[in-house]
Order: C-alpha cells, then sequence, then structure tokens
C-alpha cells in the first residue's frame, strides 16, 4: 500500500468523517458493532488501508458528490474497493462503507504521526449522492470567519471545534483553481490578497499560473506529510493556502483558540 496515496487525501478524509457524523445523528453507534457479526473487521481496514473518499459515481442524470469543489482532490478509489472486497470476502453484506471510511481516516491519521482514537461502529450506507449536498455540507475553502462559525455551529460545533478541525490541513493539497482569485484578481482588479504573506504569494505565482485549475499544492508548506502543529505556525505567518485558513486570525475568538489548537495537536505528536 503506497502510503503517499494516504497522505494527499487526509483532510477530504477528516472532513468526510464530519459529515458523516452530521449524517448519521439518527443512527445508535456503538463500539464494537461488528464484534459478533464479523470480528477482526477492523484489523482487516487497517491491514488494507485506504485513501477514504466518497465513492458513488455521477450519472447521465446526476452529478455525485465527487463533483463538488472540495472533493476535487479526491482520487485513487481503487483502494476502498480494496478494502471492502477484503471484507466481503470473510463477512458479505455486513460491514459498511460508511465504517470503513471512518475507520480508514483513524487509521490514516496515525500512520502519519498522529493519534488514534476509539470509533464507534454502525454506519448505515447512504444510496443517495447529490453533489448539492455536499457543496452546502462541507465548509468552503473561501468562507471568511463569520460563516465558517456560522457553518460549524449549525453541525453543533463550537469555535474550539472549528480551529482545532482546521488544523487537518496539516496534510494534504489543494488545487490552483481556489488559489486564482487569491493570487492574481482577489478584488476583481487584478491584484493579490493583501492578507497573504508577500513572500508566500510570490512562490504559489510559480507554481499556479493564472488560470491553472489542475496543479496541486501542499497546504501545509514544509510539513504537508505530517501529522503536527505546523499549521498553526503557517497560518500566523499569513501563509494559509485558503481563505478560510487566512479567516482564522481575524477573530478575537479564533485568535486566542490557536493556541488551544497548537497545543492540541502538539499533545497528539507525544
Amino acid at each position: 500500500m503506497d502510503i503517499q496515496k494516504l497522505l494527499s487525501l487526509l483532510f477530504s478524509q477528516l472532513i468526510l468523517v464530519f459529515l458523516l457524523l452530521y449524517l448519521t445523528n439518527s443512527q445508535v453507534l456503538q463500539l464494537g458493532f461488528y464484534d459478533q457479526s464479523c470480528p477482526n473487521a477492523e484489523s482487516t481496514i487497517h491491514g488494507v488501508g485506504c485513501d477514504g473518499s466518497v465513492l458513488l459515481n455521477s450519472t447521465s442524470t446526476n452529478q455525485a458528490e465527487k463533483e463538488a469543489l472540495p472533493n476535487q482532490t479526491l482520487r485513487d478509489f481503487y483502494v476502498i474497493d480494496a478494502i471492502k472486497s477484503a471484507v466481503e470476502k470473510k463477512w458479505p453484506g455486513v460491514v459498511s462503507c460508511a465504517d470503513i471510511l471512518a475507520l480508514a481516516a483513524r487509521d490514516s491519521v496515525e500512520l502519519v504521526g498522529g493519534p488514534s482514537w476509539v470509533v464507534p461502529t454502525g454506519r448505515k450506507d447512504g444510496r443517495i449522492s447529490l453533489v448539492s449536498e455536499a457543496s452546502a455540507q462541507l465548509p468552503s475553502p473561501f468562507a471568511n470567519i463569520d460563516q465558517l462559525k456560522q457553518h460549524f455551529a449549525a453541525k453543533g460545533l463550537n469555535v474550539k471545534d472549528l480551529v482545532v478541525l482546521s488544523g487537518a490541513h496539516t496534510i494534504g493539497i489543494g488545487r490552483c483553481s481556489t488559489l486564482n482569485n487569491r493570487l492574481y484578481n482577489f478584488t476583481r482588479k487584478g491584484d493579490t490578497d493583501p492578507s497573504l504573506d508577500p513572500a508566500y504569494a510570490a512562490e504559489l505565482k510559480t507554481k499556479c499560473k493564472p488560470g491553472d485549475t489542475n496543479t496541486v499544492v501542499d497546504m501545509d508548506p514544509g510539513s504537508s506529510k505530517l501529522f503536527d502543529s505546523n499549521y498553526y505556525s503557517v497560518v500566523a505567518r499569513r501563509r494559509g493556502m485558503f481563505q478560510s485558513d487566512a479567516a482564522l486570525p481575524n477573530d478575537i475568538q479564533t485568535r486566542v483558540c490557536h493556541s488551544s489548537g497548537f497545543n492540541k495537536m502538539n499533545h497528539f505528536r507525544s
């Protein structure tokens, strides 16, 4: 299993788990849900590994979640298929893909130096995948601080949750398409976002040319393959890749929580 394929998709995994939690509030989850029906299911998932992603494809009449802007860097779906196949060989029709995704997200974090945590299982798989739902439920990379706070509050999450979950940007990549306006036309006058460190903006411009929608860049420059606290230092130095990153220091609550997020991530690494 190529660990690099896990790294590039970690942020999307974590956000997907966040979305799954929102969508499964009505389901009763429990530890060891599969202990009787399929023992060792979790170890099988861990042994194969996975990249985490939305799974259902678009059809001629429907755009699936894969098409949503926050999901544009998802790839290597065959890895999830390999996990599902390994589990199905032992326990046909028992373990849901939703649980595989949640467990694999935990294992991926641990593989890159982060913490492990207990994952309740028992999620049911959905049969509907709509681009509109993903676009509405996932935080926008263009959001300002008020929009971010409202978005997280709607999911029952507070400001500290917002800051800590933003730290998932310590791993992974983003497309230049999310940077074009910040770099070249921030106020529609051919200018660069003044909240972006000039040296970092110049560096990004060497990688993301005007109109480039395909090139990808690291979300946490200099530490994009480790689960660490570097993201918070990057944001403090005005080098957050997305507008949603740059928004965190603009509010007294999220600014204060920055230190909490930094300390929390350092605790995970210890």
